[in-house]
This record gives structure tokens, C-alpha cells and sequence, in this order.
């Protein structure tokens, strides 16, 4: 989808966007290839697209994936992708392929909701799946984490967002941009790649940079049940306040004395902060401070 046809198709229905919903569509023919490949989409995925828009990531998930989930929550645009890519799709097919159902097609659905409030009321398993989108910039963060921790996480989160962002999620232990999501991210997945895309390959252009981050699945867990809910209370704690010292931070949470213990057993100095710890030392933190 060309920027003339984007314009053409918000005038045309006297749409305004939202900046509030971070309306800010990518258009760049390469951009969308890059993230494409990034994806490594092939006929055998199913693909969870967040934030669709006009639909121009879409065109080119419907023509390689296997099956498309695409979450809008603006119903100005499910409109436009019912029309350009439900119907339009449909009419493409032999009759006995045609869509079974409102807003899908073999290999389309189109869900008109909140993808925040839809991820947290309604928990599936998403382990054979891949997050590919362009995420709306301010719920971006809270997407990934609720995906990066449910039950069956996706494969794969291809994602375009905010520099910064993008920034903390690649970071590593002592450099400024480390921090809680580095961490709650990195636990189940591995940074693989990430690549900057200019403003103006966005309509509007958006007064931030944008990147696009590739995360992989780890091939098996770091921690495990419990394990994992003490490694979130201690993350948590320990960057509340990011200049002090971390175990007097974790003093309201567990007693001095076992503290004392799990730092010595970790070589960690009793005035280390936690921005200076790693993603290994957090996990062995954990286990040694379970109950």
C-alpha cells in the first residue's frame, strides 16, 4: 500500500487519526520487506499481527503466511481492512474457498478490539505462533511482557516500536538502557537482531525514532514456576529505585541474613546496583532466595 493510496483511503472516509492511538502507519515498501524477512514467515505460521492500521504489513503477511490474526482497535480502520482485504481477498478465491465467516478469509481474520485488554481476558496458548506487527508506541512495552510471560509464548516477536524501546529490550547489564523490561523480555527471549526506520517512512511521521526488534523463543526455560516469581519480585525491587544499592532495596522483601548468604554465594558486593547485574546472576538470585 503506496502513501497516495493511504491518503486516498483516510480522505475518502473523512478519517482523522488518533494520536492517542498512536496512529502512525509504515509505508516503505523496504521497511515492510525487512520485517517480513526478519519474521521468517512461511505458509506453515500462524501470524498475530497488533495494530494493523490500513493494512500494508498485512498485504504482505496474507501473502506468505499460513493464517493471519490481525487485532484493530479502531473500528474507522477494521472498516478498511474489511473492505480492502476481507472482500477484496474473497473475491480472489475459487467459490469453494470462499470466506466462511465476517471478517475472515483461509487465511485472514480481522478482530475489531482492545489487543491489551484481549491478551489478558482471554489467555491462550500462542507457542506456535509469531508476533509480527507494527505496535501502537504506547502499549507496546505492556504487549510484549504480557506475551513474553503467558503460558505459551509466541515463537517469535518481530515488532516495530519506539528507539528508546527498542533500546532496553537489546540492553545489557551496565549499559543506561537496562533495566526491568530488558530483563522481564530477555528471560524467554534471545535478542537476535534490530534496525533503525527513519520517520519518514511512517504517515504521519511520528516525532520519535522507530526500530524494529527480532526476539526468538529460548529454546528451553531459564527458570520455572516459582523460580520465576521470585525472579520478577527481585527485578522489580531492585530497579524501584535504581541509585541504591541493591540489597537494601531487597531488605523489605527477604531478611538480611539470607541476603548476606545468597550475595557472598554469587561473588555480588553487598553495594552493587542493579543495573550492574546480569540476566544469569538475576536467575541464580532467584533460586538461591526461594523459600
Amino acid at each position: 500500500m503506496k502513501l497516495s493510496e493511504m491518503r486516498e483511503a483516510l480522505t475518502a472516509r473523512g478519517i482523522q487519526l488518533s494520536k492517542s492511538l498512536g496512529q502512525n502507519f509504515l509505508h516503505d515498501g523496504n521497511q515492510l520487506r525487512r520485517i517480513v524477512d526478519a519474521a521468517e514467515v512461511t505458509r506453515q505460521d500462524k501470524v498475530l499481527e497488533i495494530g494493523p492500521g490500513l493494512g500494508p504489513l498485512t498485504e504482505r503477511l496474507v501473502e506468505c503466511a499460513g493464517e493471519v490474526l490481525a487485532i484493530e482497535k479502531d473500528v474507522r480502520l477494521v472498516e478498511v481492512l474489511q473492505e480492502r482485504l476481507v472482500v477484496g481477498q474473497a473475491s480472489r478465491l475459487s467459490p469453494s474457498s470462499k470466506k466462511s465467516e465476517t471478517g475472515a478469509t483461509p487465511v485472514l481474520r480481522l478482530l475489531h478490539d482492545d489487543a491489551l485488554e484481549f491478551l489478558r481476558r482471554e489467555p491462550r496458548d500462542w507457542s506456535d505462533w509469531k508476533l509480527v506487527a507494527n505496535l501502537p508506541y504506547s502499549v507496546a512495552s505492556p504487549i510484549l511482557v504480557e506475551l513474553a510471560q503467558a503460558h505459551g509464548r509466541p515463537q517469535r516477536m518481530v515488532a516495530t516500536l519506539q528507539l528508546e524501546v527498542a533500546r532496553r529490550l537489546m540492553a545489557k547489564s551496565g549499559e543506561g538502557d537496562y533495566g526491568v523490561l530488558t530483563l522481564l523480555i530477555q528471560l524467554d527471549y534471545e535478542p537476535r537482531d534490530w534496525f533503525k526506520i527513519p520517520a519518514s517512512c511512517f504517515f504521519p511521521a511520528p516525532d520519535v525514532d522507530s526500530a524494529c526488534v527480532v526476539l526468538v523463543r529460548r529454546a528451553r526455560a531459564l527458570l520455572n514456576g516459582e523460580d520465576r516469581q521470585s525472579f520478577l519480585r527481585i527485578v522489580k525491587r531492585g530497579f524501584s529505585q535504581r541509585r541504591k544499592m541493591m540489597m537494601k532495596l531487597l531488605k523489605k522483601d527477604w531478611p538480611e541474613d539470607r541476603l548476606a548468604v545468597a550475595f557472598e554465594r554469587l561473588n555480588l558486593s553487598p553495594q552493587v546496583r542493579a543495573e550492574a547485574i546480569s540476566l544469569e546472576q538475576f536467575i541464580e538470585l532467584a533460586r538461591v532466595l526461594h523459600p
